[in-house]
């Protein structure tokens, strides 16, 4: 059986599908339904049961034959302020998985995050030196990262983490204010014609990368069994003003309106990312990536078809 933790989420649902595409799925999601919403990204996939996220915590030593869990389940608010739940729902807790994992010999493939790169002032590849987290949610991940680092020598499973950059596409609908620019600004676009962007925005440039090439890449570990810590991006920084001039050719028009930048923001907002692909590459990951350009247009599809749910 494979287990995926917050499957009933944005990327642990993609990854649900991305099973499902490869023939897979004896799944066990693991997820939190209290944001009702949620279900919605699981109506289209395959998968041998559910479970709530606290009773697999207390049961999880009990289910057999078990092979690898995707750890996908997180709080991902880079906004959260208070650090003990950060630290219990991302750290502790994927801590007892990850012990789980190494005691019984399961596969523990987890998301990890950019943002443990803080500003990058020491730039985006996979080395300490470069780790420098501006908020809580970041430094949840760093820490367990760094606590990876120190088992990984020892461990006889597969052990793998993916540094998410800025991830966009199809199932993010209930991630509320912490959904991608592209998906904001899509609704802005067909709710009012005009699109939204902080002041400054053609100098805020992000990494962004299609769900569906964060999937390739967790497939890609998951049939190699190699270990490590590694950047899921794209290796190419672009600016939230490029996401709202790609909507405006794919809409047909749109008007693109600056507002004040949050104060609640100020310090903890990373304005410029690009994953280093170097680590990656050379553990074989050899696909090219969807432009920004033509990610945006199937997720603009996607979101005209369906509000971006799998149908």
């Amino acid at each position: 059986m494979i287990v995926v933790t917050g499957g009933a989420g944005f990327i642990g649902s993609n990854i649900v599908k991305g099973l499902n595409d490869a023939g897979e799925d004896n799944i066990l999601v693991v997820d939190n339904l209290s944001n009702a919403e949620k279900h919605l990204n699981l109506n289209r996939l395959s998968f041998a049961d559910y479970m709530d996220k606290n009773e697999y915590l207390a049961n999880h030593r009990k289910i057999q034959n078990v092979s690898v869990i995707f750890h996908q389940g997180a709080c991902s608010s880079t906004t959260e302020q208070d650090g003990k739940y950060m630290m219990s729902n991302n750290y502790e807790y994927s801590k007892v998985l990850l012990h789980h994992c190494l005691e019984n010999k399961i596969d523990f493939l987890y998301a990890s995050s950019a943002a443990v790169y803080g500003n990058g002032d020491e730039g985006f590849a996979e080395q300490p030196q470069a780790e420098y987290p501006l908020n809580v949610y970041g430094f949840s991940k760093f820490a367990f990262d760094n606590y990876v680092r120190r088992v990984l020598p020892e461990a006889d499973i597969q052990v793998l983490g993916l540094r998410y950059f800025n991830v966009y596409g199809p199932q993010e609908n209930h991630k509320g204010r912490m959904a991608s620019v592209a998906f904001h600004l899509f609704h802005q676009l067909h709710e009012s014609g005009k699109m939204r962007l902080f002041e400054g925005s053609e100098d805020f440039r992000r990494d962004f990368i299609h769900v569906a090439d964060a999937v390739k890449i967790n497939m890609h570990f998951y049939q190699s069994k190699s270990s490590g810590i590694f950047n899921a991006g794209t290796g190419k920084a672009r600016s939230f003003t490029d996401i709202a001039r790609t909507l405006q050719s794919i809409h047909g028009g749109g008007e693109i309106e600056d507002i004040p930048f949050p104060d609640d923001l100020l310090g903890k907002y990373q304005q410029f990312t690009e994953a280093g692909l170097d680590n990656l590459r050379a553990a074989g990951f050899s696909e090219d990536f969807l432009s920004l350009e033509e990610g945006v247009k199937q997720y603009y599809a996607q979101l005209s078809l369906s509000d971006g749910h799998y149908i």
